[in-house]
């Protein structure tokens, strides 16, 4: 075992729900003998402690991109909605000087890939939320970590960026996308005994594979000009099937993937006049796939577009011609300040879409494909607080909303600051009037002050030393299918 040399890890107490390993002297030997798995299993099945609030647990995972691995924050759900302002949150090691007496994240990966984690950037679940998937976007790493126990239980990196990682809906793998690797990549998991492989023989190759319409995936010269230009995957969503997954480009474009068959094959193709640059996330809601693309750099610093799909209109077997199905495009923003990012269903028929750079949130009817409402979340609370990624909080009633701070680290466009924020933190939104409208009526605040230097901001932004810079954000709860 790389890693440890000669000691190994026991579990010796749960601290306020979360897992403390502490290390023991033991011998090499009796390491390689155990295995890092049966270590890990071990520590989980000496827990004789339950969770607080298992039977009924609610918490908020968040990732803040700052620092060298970056930080991964847990809130109750509770405690964010009586006093988000006051409450405070259990903060996951992810680098190793974070507490040299616990397991980290980043002692996981190393022990297991020999390489070293950086910047945390997106945290989902699998379906049962057994386990909390974390990606790591300057670096290849995907981190697992059982999520009851808060136990880093497996690392995988998969090369150059893992943007993001995403569960089918049976659990059985996850789809990486590889940002600047240009992979979409396939991870087999097996949650009941902590085992994730890298499932090689499924790769696609996003810059030099053919399409089955038999043109390049990616612009390749004098060839083929200005139709996906840059085939780096930024997001893989899958439809409720599990059988589709729709893999947004930064340069524009989109490819609809069959993740079940090996290697993962192109099921259809858009090009980027018909999907514009910088695609993000999508949400699935009746029987339609919503995508979304956005602003954040120098080549297309503002852009704001919502396109949805009908999922049946794709084939069981087979592709389809170049740009089919068709698009419906439901919000097109080419000019002006708007940088779309985060996607929320609500609790009915509407979807929420976050505008990082105009404070506001759009509306949208899933079943007309209309926007009918907007709201602003700037106010007294935070008069710029650039929301970035949402989720539903477990009350029926409320949103969460991550707030980016002063120094973004991500997705900021030089000299536009897009992705600036004032008050980088967890967003708690009421949602109103059935979901056609919303208020900002709190913020659990995140702080990392540098007290080294004077400002981390981007020129053109007010100065600040405090180098939170809140992203991705994930729920999990007992009431979760």
């Amino acid at each position: 075992m790389a890693y440890a040399g000669n000691m190994a890890y026991r579990l010796d107490r749960l601290r306020d729900g979360q897992y403390t390993p502490r290390m023991s002297q033991t011998t090499t030997r009796q390491v390689m003998g155990v295995g890092f798995a049966a270590i890990i299993t071990a520590m989980l099945c000496a827990a004789v402690v339950s969770v607080r609030g298992q039977s009924g647990v609610s918490e908020i995972w968040v990732t803040d991109q700052s620092g060298t691995g970056g930080r991964l924050l847990v809130y109750d759900a509770h405690h964010v909605h009586l006093d988000a302002a006051n409450a405070v949150p259990a903060v996951f090691p992810i680098d190793a000087d974070d507490n040299p007496q616990t397991l980290t994240i980043g002692d996981v990966c190393r022990s297991l890939t020999g390489t070293t984690p950086t910047r945390a950037h997106v945290i989902e679940f699998n379906r049962t939320a057994s386990h909390a998937i974390l990606a790591f976007v300057a670096t290849g790493h995907v981190a697992f970590i059982d999520a009851a126990t808060r136990t880093p239980v497996g690392c995988v990196d998969v090369g150059a960026q893992a943007h993001a990682a995403t569960a089918a809906p049976d659990s059985s793998y996850v789809v990486v996308a590889n940002q600047n690797g240009k992979l979409l990549q396939r991870i087999r998991t097996n949650y009941v005994s902590n085992t994730f492989t890298l499932d090689d023989v499924a790769t696609l190759n996003l810059a030099t594979c053919t399409t089955p319409n038999g043109v390049p995936c990616q612009d390749a010269g004098p060839t083929q000009l200005n139709v996906r230009p840059d085939n780096a995957p930024i997001y893989p969503a899958f439809d409720a099937s599990g059988r589709f997954i729709f893999v947004t480009l930064r340069g524009g474009g989109m490819f609809v993937v069959d993740g079940t068959a090996t290697p993962m094959r192109i099921v259809s193709e858009y090009d980027r006049s018909t999907m514009h640059a910088n695609g993000l996330i999508g949400v699935e809601s009746n029987g339609k796939m919503y995508i979304n693309s956005g602003g954040g750099d120098a080549g297309n610093p503002t852009e704001y577009d919502v396109y949805s799909f009908t999922i049946s209109d794709f084939p069981a077997s087979g592709f389809t011609p170049v740009n089919l199905p068709a698009p419906r495009v439901v919000i097109s923003r080419d000019t002006g300040d708007h940088d779309a990012h985060g996607l929320m269903l609500t609790r009915n028929r509407y979807l929420w879409s976050a505008d990082r750079f105009s404070n506001t949130i759009d509306v949208i009817d899933t079943v007309t494909d209309t926007v009918v409402s907007t709201f602003s979340l700037a106010g007294t609370l935070s008069a710029d607080p650039a929301p970035d990624l949402l989720a539903l909080h477990p009350r029926v009633d409320y949103a969460l909303v991550a707030l980016r701070g002063p120094c973004p680290l991500t997705g900021n466009a030089p000299g536009i600051n897009n992705a600036v924020g004032t008050t980088p933190g967890v967003g708690l939104i009421s949602i109103d009037n059935g979901g056609l409208s919303g208020r900002l009526q709190s913020i659990a605040p995140i702080k990392n002050v540098d007290s080294t230097i004077s400002s981390c901001a981007p020129a053109g932004a007010a100065t600040s030393n405090n180098r939170a810079d809140v992203h991705a954000i994930a729920v999990r709860s007992s009431a979760r299918p």
